[in-house]
């Protein structure tokens, strides 16, 4: 009983700890702001080549407007 109210704190203990154990980016603001930079853009070219393969970056060609179409 002893050892598992001991692991149970320790879990707690642990747990609560704000961040990582190894952190994603540099502590130095420079090279951390030039990481956080390449990560937005890999972000930005992930999401175009989403829209790409899904043909949402195509023109619309349907016209707001009915058209006839034929010889009035």
């Amino acid at each position: 009983m002893r050892r598992l109210i001991v692991a149970t704190l320790l879990a707690i203990a642990l747990s609560s700890n704000v961040g990582c154990f190894l952190p994603i980016y540099e502590a130095h603001p420079a090279i951390r702001a030039r990481q956080l930079i390449y990560t937005s853009d890999n972000l930005r070219a992930m999401r175009e080549e989403w829209h790409r393969f899904w043909f949402l970056d195509m023109p619309d060609h349907m016209s707001p407007i009915r058209t006839h179409g034929g010889i009035i």
